[in-house]
Order: C-alpha cells, then sequence, then structure tokens
C-alpha cells in the first residue's frame, strides 16, 4: 500500500520542484525520418490505433477528437500499471515538468521529463486535410532513457477517422546500477512497447466510454497542495 501512494507523499513534490534545475540528458537526436545510425542505441518507434470515427469536416463538439484531446492532454490515456505521473495541473502545457513513477520488475523509479512542443493546426489540403492537436516531452537528467515521446490525436477530415498517434525516439541511458542496467537492458525494451500499446488501448476504451456518458476517472489531486495532481486517477 506504502509503494500505492509514493506519489502522495512530500518526498514526491519535492522531487518534482527539483526537476526545474534539471537539463535534458542527452544532446545529439536522430535526424527526423531517417533510421539511427548502427551502433547509437536509438530506438525509433511509432504506433497508431483507431478510435471511434466522426462525420466528416471538423471535429465534432464533444465527440471522439475533443475527448481524446482531452484526455491525452490530462494524462489521463497512460496505462497506470506501468507508468504514472505528478504534474502541477495549473501550469502552462509547454515546459510543464513531470515527475514519472515508472513501475518495472516489482521496483518503482521516478523519472523526469519536460514538455516541449505542443502541436495544434491544420495539416494539408484537400482530401489530406487533418486536423492534430498533441504534445511530446523530452527526458530529463537522471531518467533511465533518453530521447523524445510525441502524442497525438488526429482527425482525417475528408473521411472522419479519428486516431492516437505515439512516435518517438529513446535509447537507454547511462545507469551506474549494474543490477538496473542489466534488468533495463533486458526487460526495458518490450515495457516500453507494452506501455504504447496499453496506453492506446486505454485511450480507445475511455474514450468509448465517454461518449456513451461514462466518465473518465479524474486525477487526484496531491493531499498536500491540489494544485498538484496524480495521473491516471485509479480505475
Amino acid at each position: 500500500m506504502i509503494r500505492e501512494r509514493r506519489l502522495h507523499g512530500d518526498r514526491a513534490l519535492a522531487s518534482l520542484r527539483a526537476l526545474e534545475g534539471l537539463d535534458v540528458n542527452y544532446r545529439r537526436a536522430p535526424t527526423a525520418g531517417r533510421s539511427p545510425a548502427p551502433g547509437t542505441g536509438w530506438f525509433i518507434d511509432s504506433l497508431a490505433r483507431s478510435l471511434p470515427a466522426e462525420p466528416p469536416g471538423a471535429p465534432t463538439p464533444g465527440g471522439t477528437w475533443e475527448t481524446a484531446c482531452r484526455l491525452v492532454r490530462d494524462y489521463r490515456f497512460a496505462e497506470p500499471r506501468i507508468l504514472r505521473s505528478l504534474f502541477r495541473a495549473d501550469a502552462p502545457l509547454p515546459g510543464r515538468d513531470m515527475l514519472l513513477e515508472a513501475r518495472f520488475c516489482g521496483l518503482r523509479f521516478d523519472m523526469g521529463v519536460r514538455v516541449g512542443s505542443v502541436t495544434d493546426e491544420t495539416l494539408g489540403t484537400g482530401k489530406r486535410a487533418r486536423r492534430v492537436w498533441g504534445w511530446s516531452y523530452r527526458t530529463l537528467q537522471g531518467h533511465l532513457e533518453q530521447g523524445e515521446l510525441h502524442y497525438q490525436v488526429v482527425k482525417h477530415l475528408h473521411t472522419g477517422e479519428v486516431s492516437f498517434v505515439i512516435t518517438g525516439y529513446s535509447r537507454r541511458a547511462p545507469v551506474r546500477n549494474p543490477v538496473i542496467s542489466l534488468g533495463f537492458a533486458l526487460f526495458g525494451r518490450r515495457t516500453q512497447r507494452r506501455f504504447y500499446r496499453l496506453s492506446a488501448a486505454r485511450l480507445d476504451r475511455l474514450v468509448r466510454q465517454e461518449l456513451r456518458g461514462v466518465p473518465a476517472p479524474a486525477n487526484e489531486s496531491h493531499p498536500a497542495d491540489g494544485r498538484f495532481v496524480i495521473a491516471p486517477g485509479r480505475r
């Protein structure tokens, strides 16, 4: 029970505030649109999950696209058996620091990330026009990985199809503890890909529930300071 409520403690708040003084934990990233050079250790990921479609045209008020965007913005889509997060809810999304609690091999690890770009635009024209909203974060010093992850909700305006897209690049960060390093080498990549699949499936499920009138679980307020929330909330 104590481990389940680690993010509710004062230590977690202190760890989150300490992220302000940390930098991104890598310098050079893979070139966009290209596979990483052999021997660099970088992985390039891309996953797309179809969500309930809408009528063609602009996003439907209260429909799939708007609902998915809200759940993604609040990090309520993340698979809680693998990752939960602590962050300040009223902070602007660009530049927001997030303390991720990773659940790995029965252990818990705190890892910091910082939100970078936020996408909110219509791309393409004609039959290729699509409405895109999303955000990305980059890993900070002390994270077990190095890299950047993008979450986007996309509506194809010509067809009404809506999808959730996860893209990014990552590699293992140097870890001094040999046991943690070995465990992450053996299971980290598998857990990472599992997180993508389960989070996309969770978003699909939550969107469908909300469209039926069943609200998604709310994020939890931190007991010591209600400005901070733990996401996603308990199922």
